[in-house]
C-alpha cells in the first residue's frame, strides 16, 4: 500500500505564545538592526545591488560574501545580520533539506502530499536514515543496529506509518526477553506498549520512505557547507561547488556541523536556538561471536556501569534464538562514559579504541555478574561513536520556522529523543511550510514558530526514549540471571 495513503497530518497554529519577529539581540540606542533583504522587481532583477550572485570560491582566505569578520562560530551565530525575503513566493516552490534521516525524509514526503517539491542532502555513504543504521558486514554476513535499537507508538499520525511498514513486512514487534540489568538481576520490561523492529535492521525504513515519493530528489554523500541568500532563494553549497538553489531550506540534522553552517547563514533566531541543544556521546561496539553467549536474553537496559548502558543481540533479534551461525552483539556506553572519553569522531585514535573495548567489554561482564575475562572473546569487533548521538534537552514544540528568512528546522530533538518525535517533526514542519508557501508570504510573523522557547532538560534512557515505555514503572519482580549453558 502507497504511503500516500496516510490522512491528516499535525497542523501547526500559531498560538497567542509565540512571540513576533524580533532580531535576536537589540541594538544600541544609536544604531539600527541590519537585515539582508532578498527582492526581486517585475523583471526578476535583483534589488539589493550589494548583494552578489554566490559562485565557488577560488581564493580560500576571502572574507565570507556578506562581509562578517572571521569570529568564532558562536559570535557569528548571535551577531549575523537577519535576511528578510521580500520577494513573491514561486508558484512550484523547491524546498532544500539538509539531512536524511527519520525526520527529514518524512519531511520530504509531506511536503510531495501538499504538492510541493524537494531536494534531500545526505552525508550518508552506506544510506540514508541517519540514526536508522544497520551495518552489514559481508560475507558471512554480520548484521547490526548499531544507531535505534527499536522503537514504541503512541502517536496516532506515527502509527499510520507504522500500520504501512507493518503491511510490507518492513517491521514486526520484538517479543523477546527486553529488561533492565542491575548487578546480575534481570528485571523484564513489561510487554506493554509493542516494541518494533526493522525486520531486515532500521536501514530498510528510510528506504521505504523514499520509496513513496516522486517529487524527491535524493543528493548524497554530500556536506552542504554553506547558505546563501540571493534573489529572493537559498543557494546551496559543498565546499564551493553550486548544489542548488532553493525557495526555503530546512535543516534537518544537528551538532557541530549544523551550527557551524547557520553560524554565517543570516538566519540568528534559528542559529540561536540550534547552539541552545545540548547532545550526549554514545560509544557504539559491535562484536560477532562465532557461538551463542549464554545469555537468556535479547535485550537489556544496563544499569550502574559507567561503560555500559544497552546491550542487545542482533540476531536472536531479527531471525531468532536458534539462528545458526555468528552471533551478533551491539553493545552501547552510558552518556558519561562517551563525555570523558570523547575524540573526534572522524580519526579515533587507536589507544582511544582499544581502552574503550576493553572498558566495554569489562562493563558487559560486569552486568552479567562474571569474573573478569572470563566471556569469550569475539572474532569480530567494530567501533564507533556517535559524538553528536541524542538530544539532552529540548524545547518541546513540533519545528522551528523563520519566515523572514523561510527556514526551519525539524528533528527528533525539538519533541524528545525517538523515531516517533522524528516522524511528527517532520510531519509538523512539512505542513507548516506548506501553508506559509501558500499563504504568498502575507503576515509572515504569523507564521513564525519556536524562536523564542526556552528548552527543558529530558528525561529516558541513555540510548533515547520509548514513548509509553517508563523506566521507572516495572510490574515484573527482578529474579537473579541465569547464564544458560
Amino acid at each position: 500500500m502507497a504511503m500516500t495513503s496516510i490522512s491528516r497530518s499535525i497542523a501547526l497554529t500559531p498560538s497567542s505564545n509565540i512571540f513576533p519577529f524580533l532580531p535576536i539581540f537589540p541594538a544600541k540606542p544609536k544604531s539600527r538592526q541590519t537585515h539582508i533583504r532578498c527582492s526581486t522587481d517585475e523583471r526578476g532583477n535583483n534589488k539589493n545591488m550589494s548583494e552578489r550572485k554566490p559562485s565557488p570560491s577560488r581564493n580560500p582566505r576571502r572574507k565570507p560574501s556578506h562581509g562578517f569578520s572571521r569570529r568564532s562560530v558562536i559570535k557569528k551565530s548571535f551577531s549575523q545580520e537577519q535576511v528578510e525575503f521580500t520577494s513573491p513566493i514561486s508558484r512550484d516552490p523547491v524546498v532544500g533539506i539538509i539531512g536524511g534521516g527519520m525526520s527529514g525524509l518524512v519531511c520530504a514526503l509531506y511536503l510531495e502530499k501538499r504538492g510541493i517539491k524537494s531536494t534531500v542532502f545526505d552525508t550518508g555513504i552506506h544510506g540514508l536514515g541517519g540514526r536508522m543504521g544497520t551495518r552489514t558486514i559481508d560475507p558471512q554476513p554480520l548484521i547490526f543496529d548499531h544507531a535505534a535499537q527499536f522503537f514504541t507508538v503512541t502517536d496516532p499520525e506515527f502509527a499510520k506509518i507504522v500500520d504501512l511498514w507493518t503491511k510490507k513486512d518492513l517491521v514486526r514487534e520484538w517479543n523477546g526477553p527486553i529488561g533492565e540489568l542491575d548487578g546480575g538481576c534481570f528485571n523484564p520490561l513489561p510487554s506493554s506498549p509493542p516494541r518494533y523492529i526493522g525486520v531486515n535492521g532500521m536501514r530498510p525504513l528510510s528506504e521505504s520512505i523514499l520509496s513513496e515519493t516522486s517529487m524527491v530528489n535524493v543528493v548524497r554523500p554530500c556536506w552542504i557547507s554553506k547558505l546563501e541568500p540571493y534573489n529572493g532563494t537559498w543557494y546551496l553549497s559543498e565546499n564551493g561547488k553550486p548544489c542548488g538553489q532553493f525557495d526555503a531550506i530546512v535543516i534537518a540534522h544537528n551538532g557541530k556541523c549544523a551550527n557551524r553552517l547557520l553560524s554565517s547563514s543570516g538566519l540568528p533566531l534559528i542559529a540561536r536556538q540550534m547552539k541552545r541543544l545540548d547532545l550526549n556521546s554514545i560509544w557504539a561496539l559491535m562484536a560477532a561471536y562465532e557461538d551463542p553467549l549464554p545469555i537468556p536474553f535479547e535485550g537489556a537496559f544496563v544499569k550502574g556501569i559507567d561503560s555500559l548502558s544497552w546491550m542487545a543481540n542482533n540476531t536472536a533479534k531479527l531471525f531468532g534464538s536458534q539462528s545458526s551461525g555468528p552471533h551478533c552483539w551491539t553493545y552501547f556506553s552510558s552518556a558519561a562514559f562517551g563525555k570523558q572519553n570523547k575524540v573526534p569522531q572522524e580519526s579515533i585514535p587507536t589507544t582511544t579504541a582499544e581502552k574503550v573495548k576493553e572498558a566495554m567489554f569489562e562493563g558487559v561482564e560486569i552486568a552479567l555478574g562474571l569474573d573478569k575475562n572470563s566471556l569469550k572473546r569475539p572474532f569480530y569487533t567494530r567501533l564507533q561513536l556517535w559524538g553528536a548521538a541524542l538530544p539532552t534537552n529540548s524545547p518541546g514544540i513540533p519545528c522551528i520556522f523563520d519566515p523572514h528568512g523561510r527556514a526551519g528546522i525539524c528533528g527528533d530533538w525539538l519533541l524528545g529523543s525517538s523515531l516517533e518525535s522524528a516522524a511528527l517533526s517532520g510531519m509538523g514542519l512539512a505542513n507548516h511550510i506548506a501553508d506559509y508557501l501558500q499563504s504568498d508570504g502575507i503576515c509572515p510573523d504569523d507564521f513564525a514558530v519556536g524562536l523564542h522557547n526556552e528548552f527543558q532538560q529530558l528525561k529516558g534512557y541513555d540510548i533515547g526514549q520509548f514513548p509509553g515505555l517508563e523506566p521507572e514503572i516495572q510490574v515484573n519482580e527482578a529474579r537473579d540471571l541465569q547464564l544458560t549453558t
